[in-house]
């Protein structure tokens, strides 16, 4: 007998090992067992073990090969958090690192257990969590699942959350967290501050209350890490982070019409402060989605730290105003005005759920265009065009894209001499794609005439942008 089941566990080290009824391999399969999965030792054969699956509530043998027989006992630990350091960064065997962090967890005294292996089990939870969200078929699918399965087994839960028809598999935070509690260095914490804030795990299904007190969370969450302990790459990785998290709170506070107005503002120049600390000496390639992703939620939300909605018309030039007003509970309502004669019945009305930002209002030397800055969702911001044709005004709506992309902004940016153009510029992720975008627009048709990836490659642009675009945006960085 190799010990008593209490002190001693075998921990599969092989996907698709079969649980046997009988010590050969002729013998007919109980079970399949996956890489990470524990049972209890009751004898052993030869070149097979007697094992008891818990999980499965089943009895077999099981080649002693494809196990590790694993002490449980205090002097066992060191090599045990030995094994996790190295499961820990090593893809794909993330279900054997949380059967070893476990494992750990039991063997180890109470008073020497300190944050390490929790941020080791969330670092292990989320890239498993990637794994198997990444769409993949087959049998890396079946693997995936199964291994779902086997870190379920320990406590490590992974929750979905459904965006758009797709499926996305988050950690639960419970390690995370813990790191917090425990005695941890600050490289943990900030690992642990970027998983629990990720924004593609932020629940879909909150209400717009619960999600201001989610962001304010997480925001309180990401200053709780001291940056002048860290490398400059993880330095730059919280800063995009909480560039991200500060954009969608001037957001959220610009929706709540309790707060005072100065609250959005804040947050959206901490947001513009937090991408502009980024060392570019420092940004790994590996950070380059980070950094547009971060650039275009900052980009959508940075209107929010002009001063707040006025109570007065905002003058836009050319003889042009425009007010902002409410509407039905919850909606802004826009008038054009004539600026000459504020009093008269505006010359044309709409009214949105999104957020209205009347700074952005420009209006075109000849008086016969206008854009204003819109944005309906934290992620996404619209440019409304009012132009006056023969019949009087009219509004249309620019997006950012017309493929419904996951985040993305178009601004205005100058106003091409003539009155036949305007400069806009565009951002956008469209699933796993960043595009930058600098273009004229035609104002007849609204249809983009010339377009380059920089602002230096299209004369138009180059030539007549617009002083306080360029003082303002985050698309020239």
């Amino acid at each position: 007998m190799l010990a008593t089941a209490l002190t001693v566990i075998a921990i599969v080290t092989q996907d698709q090992s079969a649980l046997r009824a009988a010590p050969r391999n002729s013998a007919a399969q109980q079970a399949v067992l996956w890489q990470g999965d524990s049972l209890e030792i009751r004898g052993e054969k030869g070149d097979f073990l007697q094992v008891y699956d818990h999980r499965r509530e089943r009895a077999g043998y099981i080649r002693a090969s494809q196990v590790r027989v694993q002490s449980l006992q205090p002097a066992a630990a060191p090599e045990l958090l030995a094994v996790l350091r190295f499961l820990k960064d090593s893809p794909g065997s993330e279900a054997l690192g949380i059967a070893y962090a476990a494992a750990y967890l039991r063997a180890a005294p109470a008073a020497a257990i300190d944050g390490e292996p929790f941020a080791a089990l969330g670092e292990m939870a989320d890239r498993l969590a990637r794994r198997a969200s990444s769409g993949r078929s087959g049998k890396a699918a079946e693997a995936a699942a199964a291994h779902v399965e086997v870190a379920a087994s320990y406590g490590v839960r992974l929750l979905s959350h459904e965006r758009d028809g797709l499926v996305r598999l988050c950690s639960d935070g419970e390690a995370q967290r813990r790191v917090f509690t425990l005695s941890s260095s600050e490289i943990h914490k900030a690992l642990a501050a970027l998983s629990l804030t990720d924004h593609d795990c932020v629940p879909p299904t909150l209400t717009p209350t619960e999600r201001l007190a989610y962001d304010n969370w997480r925001a309180e969450l990401l200053e709780r890490v001291a940056l002048h302990a860290l490398p400059g790459m993880l330095k730059n990785r919280l800063h995009l982070r909480r560039a991200g998290v500060w954009a969608s709170l001037a957001y959220q506070r610009a929706r709540r019409p309790e707060l005072p107005a100065t609250a959005a503002a804040e947050a959206a120049r901490r947001s513009l402060d937090e991408l502009a600390a980024i060392d570019p000496g420092e940004l790994m390639e590996s950070d380059a989605v980070a950094y547009s992703d971060a650039a275009i939620r900052v980009g959508a939300s940075r209107w929010a730290a002009a001063p707040g909605t006025p109570a007065t018309p905002v003058k836009a030039g050319a003889g042009l105003a425009v007010r902002v007003r409410p509407g039905q509970p919850g909606e802004s309502c826009v008038d054009l005005l004539d600026a000459r004669d504020e009093k008269q019945a505006p010359l044309f009305s709409r009214c949105t759920w999104g957020l209205v930002w009347p700074a952005s209002a420009a209006a075109s030397p000849q008086g016969d265009a206008l854009t204003l800055a819109v944005q309906p969702l934290d992620t996404w911001r619209e440019m409304w065009v009012f132009r006056k044709g023969a019949a009087g005004w009219q509004l249309d709506v620019l997006p950012p894209a017309l493929d419904n992309p996951d985040l993305g902004y178009v601004e205005f940016a100058g106003w091409v001499p003539g009155g036949q153009q305007l400069l806009a510029a565009r951002e956008l992720r469209a699933g796993q794609q960043y595009q930058t975008r600098f273009e004229t627009i035609s104002l007849t048709t609204l249809l983009t005439d010339r377009q380059a990836d920089r602002p230096s490659s299209l004369t138009p642009f180059y030539r007549w942008q617009s002083p306080q675009w360029k003082a303002g945006t985050v698309a020239v960085r």
